[in-house]
C-alpha cells in the first residue's frame, strides 16, 4: 500500500493532536507553514482553533493563494471545526477586523456555516453520531459503522448546503447538552464534496481514527 503524504497546515490550532491521528491511521504527517511545503503534500488537514487568527496568518505566510489553488486543482482537504469555517464558501456571520473587512475564507465546499453556533466554550458537550461513510470500519457484512463519539468546542453548525455537497452528519437538538436547549430541525455537523471533507467536531481529540481514515481513503482513491 502506497504511503500517502498529509500535511496539517501548522499556523495556529491542534496541529499536534493531527498529526497524531494521521499516523496512527497508516499516514506520514508533515506541519504545513510554506508554500514549497504545500507542493509536496497529497492532501491537507486544516485543524481547529481560531478561523480568524489561521485566516490572517495564511496571508501572512503567503499560503492563501498557494492554497486556494490547490484546493481549485483537486486536492483532498479536510478541515476540523475551524478548518470546516476556511473550507466554506460562505459564513453567516464574519468576524471583522479594525477597518470593517470581514475575515475571508479559501472556499471550496459550497456551504453557509455560522460560527460559534453551539456556543462558547461553557457550552462545549459530547455526544454520539450516526456518520454516514464508514462503513469499511464495521464489524462484518451487513453491520453498520459504530456511532462516532463527537466533542463540539465552541463549534460551528452549517447552516445551507449546496447540490454538491453530502450531509454526513447531524445532531438532534435534544443531543446537544447545552445550557440552555436547542431547538428546531437537526444541526449540520460533518459534509463532504468531492475531495473535501468537513467536521464541525474535533475526532482527533476523543482517540477517534475513523474520520482520518476516510479522509485517507479518499486520498488513494478508495472512497
Amino acid at each position: 500500500m502506497i504511503l500517502v503524504k498529509v500535511g496539517v497546515l501548522a499556523l495556529q490550532g491542534d496541529v499536534r493532536e493531527h498529526a497524531a491521528a494521521l499516523e496512527a491511521s497508516g499516514a506520514q504527517a508533515v506541519p504545513v507553514r510554506r508554500p514549497a511545503e504545500l507542493a509536496g503534500v497529497d492532501g491537507l488537514v486544516i485543524p481547529g482553533g481560531e478561523s480568524t487568527t489561521i485566516d490572517k496568518l495564511t496571508r501572512i505566510f503567503e499560503l492563501d493563494v498557494p492554497l486556494k489553488e490547490r484546493i481549485a486543482e483537486g486536492m483532498p482537504v479536510y478541515g476540523s471545526c475551524a478548518g470546516m469555517i476556511m473550507l466554506a464558501d460562505q459564513i453567516a456571520d464574519p468576524s471583522t477586523d479594525l477597518a470593517g473587512n470581514p475575515q475571508q475564507t479559501l472556499g471550496g465546499l459550497d456551504i453557509t456555516v455560522r460560527r460559534n453556533a453551539f456556543g462558547r466554550q461553557r457550552e462545549s458537550f459530547e455526544t454520539d453520531l450516526r456518520f454516514s461513510g464508514l462503513e469499511f470500519s464495521a464489524a462484518g457484512p451487513g453491520a453498520g459503522a459504530a456511532p462516532v463519539h463527537a466533542v463540539f468546542i465552541r463549534a460551528p453548525w452549517v447552516e445551507r448546503v449546496g447540490s454538491s455537497v453530502q450531509v454526513l452528519a447531524q445532531v438532534e437538538p435534544a443531543e446537544a447538552s447545552h445550557t440552555q436547549a436547542l431547538h428546531g430541525a437537526a444541526r449540520i455537523v460533518a459534509v463532504r464534496s468531492r475531495q473535501l471533507l468537513a467536521t464541525s467536531f474535533h475526532p482527533e481529540v476523543t482517540g477517534e481514527r475513523r474520520v482520518h481514515e476516510l479522509f485517507i481513503r479518499m486520498i488513494r482513491g478508495e472512497a
